[in-house]
């Protein structure tokens, strides 16, 4: 299993060759989205990079469960209720979601999600693989 810094690293370098970045804008705390200027087409890429990267397969819905964010059983008026943030923590237990329990606008999820989130996330891919 590679170290926390070597994710960071091929996270990094993926997210560079993907979104055009310079290196030093990918910061764990930097937002894909907002800071990044990642665009939902960009992620097909990215997923592709941290696969080949990782040796990983990233199931469609893994990464971003639209699943959950497009059930009106979890969602009312663009909000996930509290049953969607449990499904949502279910499914995402590489990210910080402490944020966006506070206001659980459906768009906020995506803008929200951190490079650490993606590092995370392969760091649990990873574990899972072995």
């Amino acid at each position: 299993m590679p170290s926390q810094e070597e994710v960071f690293d091929k996270v990094r370098e993926a997210l560079v060759d993907a979104l055009g970045v310079d290196d030093d804008d990918v910061t764990p705390e930097a937002t894909l989205q907002g800071d990044l200027d990642a665009e939902s087409i960009d992620f097909l890429d990215i997923v592709f990079r941290l696969e080949k990267a990782f040796d990983i397969k990233i199931e469609r819905g893994e990464l971003f469960p639209q699943d959950i964010l497009e059930n009106t059983d979890y969602v009312q008026d663009g909000q996930v209720n509290a049953e969607g943030i449990v499904k949502l923590k279910e499914r995402m237990p590489f990210a910080n979601l402490d944020e966006f329990e506070q206001n659980p606008v459906v768009q906020n999820l995506s803008q929200q999600l951190t490079v650490q989130d993606m590092c995370n996330f392969v760091e649990y891919k990873l574990a899972k693989k072995e």
